[in-house]
C-alpha cells in the first residue's frame, strides 16, 4: 500500500476540494454547505512524482459522540490510525477559529507528523489568517487554492520528508513482487512448452478484484452491511435516514468459509435512491448522480431491500436501471432477524420480482441480516459465480450447434408470407455477454422471437440471469441499395 495521508479539519474549510485537486478527478462531492462530506473517502495522489493514498475526512465538529456530527467525528479521529502524515486545513480567509485550535491541540497529541495547510490563500484577504496559522504548532504552512490549483506543488517539499522514502521503499517492493510473479508466470509457461501443452492463465491473472455495489432505498442498511462484512464500523451508520452521500470503494478480501479461498473484493457503498420526485435539494441530486455512476463502475450489484417495508415500485425501478446498464444484478432481503411471515414474504418477493422484471427472470434472491451476518456468505459466493457468467465466452462451435437447435425447434416467422433467414451467430463482447446475429429480413423478425432467443440462450448457454445483448445485422448488399435508391427518386417525381 502507498503511504496515506489525511485531510483533516473543521467543516467548509475545502477539504474535499482539496481532496479532488490532489487526486486529479471529482470523486468527492463538494457544494458550498458544510458537512457534505461524511464517509472517509480514499484516492490514489500524485505530485511530481510523489505518489501517496489520500483520504478525505468529515469535518470535525465539536458535538455530543451521540449525535450525527459527533459520530462524523469519531470516524475522522479513527482515521488517523495508521496513517503516515496528515493534512491540518484551515480556512486562510476566514483565520484561526476555537474549533482550529482545538483540532490543532488533539493532533499535537498524536504521533502522527502534520502539515500546516492553509486553502483559499488567493489574495491578499488570506495573509493575516496564514500567519495565525503559525501559532498552531505546525511549522511553515502552505498556502493553497484548491479551488485554482494554486500552491499544490509546494505540499511536495512539506511532504517529501515525512513520506518520501516509505513510497521508495514501497515502489521496491512492488517492482520486486512484479520481477516475481513474472518469473514464475515464464517458469509455467516453459514447463508447459517441454511437456506440449498450452499454456492458460489463471482466473487471479485474468481478473482484478470483484467490484461489487450495494445499492437500494434510504436505510436499507446498506452501510450496516457492509460494516458486517469488513468486521468493523468503516462507515457511517444510525437511524437517520441518507445518511450516506459519496459512493465508498473499500478494498477487502473475503475468505470462503466452505473451501478456504481467499478472493478480492472492491465493496461500494451508495447513497439511498429515492424517488425522482421526492429528491428536491441539489445536494442529494448530486448523490444520486454519484450512486448511478458507482453503478456503472461495478460487476455485480447488490440491490437491497429492507424486509420490513417489502419490495415497492422503486425498488424495481432501480433493478431495471441496473439491468438497463448490463450489470449483474442480485437481490437481498436485509433485516430478516425482525421479518415477520418470513417464508410468505420471500416467496411474495420472487412472485413479484419475476412480474416486475420479465425480462430477466430468476434474479438471485437471498435472505440476509446485516445485524446478525445470517445469509453474507452464500450471497458473496454466488456474486462470484454470477460474475463468471456475466463475464463468460461461449466457444463459436457450441454457440452455433445451439442456434441450430434453436431455429429446429421454432423456426422464425414468415410475416407478409416473406421469409426471415438467420444465417449464423457471433459472441461479440462480453461483461455483459452481447452477441450478433448475421442474416435477411432482420428488421422483420418480431421482438417475440428475440425474447425467445435470449430465454432459450440462459437456459441452454448457462447465463441464467445475466443480463445479454443481442444485435441483428443484414449483409450489405449493392443491388439492393441501388434499387432503394431508385425508389427514393421515383417518390419525387
Amino acid at each position: 500500500m502507498l503511504p496515506q495521508v489525511i485531510i483533516i479539519g473543521r467543516p467548509n474549510v475545502g477539504k474535499s476540494t482539496l481532496f479532488n485537486r490532489l487526486v486529479g478527478k471529482k470523486l468527492a462531492l463538494v457544494d458550498d454547505q458544510p458537512g457534505v462530506t461524511r464517509d472517509r473517502r480514499a484516492g490514489d495522489a500524485e505530485i511530481a512524482g510523489l505518489k501517496f493514498t489520500v483520504v478525505d475526512t468529515a469535518g470535525w465538529e465539536d458535538d455530543d459522540p451521540d449525535t450525527l456530527p459527533g459520530r462524523m467525528r469519531q470516524q475522522t479521529e479513527v482515521s488517523l490510525v495508521g496513517a503516515d502524515a496528515a493534512m491540518m486545513v484551515i480556512d486562510a480567509r476566514a483565520g484561526v477559529t476555537t474549533l482550529d485550535e482545538e483540532i490543532a491541540l488533539w493532533l499535537r497529541s498524536q504521533k502522527v507528523p502534520v502539515v500546516m495547510v492553509c486553502n483559499k490563500a488567493e489574495g491578499k484577504a488570506a495573509e493575516s489568517g496564514i500567519y495565525e496559522s503559525y501559532a498552531l504548532g505546525f511549522g511553515d504552512p502552505v498556502p493553497v487554492s484548491a479551488e485554482h490549483g494554486e500552491g499544490i506543488a509546494d505540499l511536495f517539499g512539506a511532504l517529501w520528508p515525512i513520506i518520501g522514502d516509505s513510497e521508495a521503499r514501497i515502489e521496491a517492493e512492488e517492482a520486486e513482487a512484479a520481477a516475481a510473479k513474472a518469473a514464475a508466470t515464464q517458469e509455467a509457461r516453459d514447463a508447459a512448452d517441454e511437456a506440449g501443452e498450452i499454456y492458460e492463465e489463471t482466473f487471479d491473472d485474468m481478473e482484478g478484484p470483484m467490484k461489487l455495489a450495494i445499492v437500494g432505498r434510504p436505510n436499507a442498511g446498506k452501510s450496516t452491511l457492509i460494516n458486517r462484512l469488513l468486521g468493523e464500523n468503516r462507515l457511517l451508520t444510525g437511524p437517520e435516514a441518507g445518511i450516506t452521500r459519496d459512493s465508498i470503494a473499500i478494498d477487502w478480501q473475503w475468505t470462503d468459509p466452505e473451501n478456504g479461498e481467499v478472493r478480492d473484493i472492491r465493496l461500494i457503498d451508495t447513497a439511498g435512491m429515492r424517488k425522482k420526485a421526492k429528491v428536491t435539494e441539489k445536494l442529494e441530486r448530486m448523490a444520486v448522480s454519484d450512486a448511478r455512476h458507482a453503478i456503472d463502475f461495478a460487476e455485480v450489484v447488490v440491490l437491497l431491500l429492507d424486509a420490513t417495508k417489502g419490495l415497492e415500485h422503486q425498488d424495481l425501478k432501480i433493478a431495471d436501471m441496473c439491468l438497463q446498464e448490463g450489470r449483474a444484478l442480485m437481490i437481498a432481503i436485509n433485516k430478516w432477524d425482525v421479518a415477520e411471515n418470513a417464508s410468505s414474504l420471500f416467496n411474495g418477493i420472487r412472485e413479484a420480482l419475476n412480474e416486475g422484471l420479465s425480462q430477466v427472470r430468476g434474479v438471485p434472491l437471498f435472505a440476509v441480516s446485516a445485524k446478525t451476518g445470517k445469509g453474507l456468505d452464500p450471497m458473496l459466493k454466488a456474486a462470484f459465480e454470477l460474475r463468471a457468467n456475466w463475464s463468460k465466452r461461449v466457444p463459436t462451435a457450441a454457440l452455433n450447434r445451439w442456434f441450430d437447435d434453436c431455429l429446429n425447434a421454432n423456426p422464425p416467422p414468415a410475416p407478409k408470407g416473406k421469409r426471415i433467414k438467420l444465417r449464423y451467430i457471433t459472441q461479440i463482447g462480453t461483461r455483459p455477454p452481447r452477441f450478433m446475429i448475421f442474416g435477411t429480413r432482420l428488421e422483420m423478425l418480431p421482438t417475440s422471437y428475440e425474447r425467445y432467443l435470449v430465454n432459450s440462450m440462459r437456459k441452454h448457454l448457462a447465463f441464467d440471469a445475466v443480463p445479454v445483448r443481442i444485435g441483428m445485422k443484414s449483409p450489405k448488399n449493392p443491388y439492393h441499395i441501388r434499387q432503394q435508391a431508385n425508389k427514393e427518386e421515383r417518390k419525387k417525381y
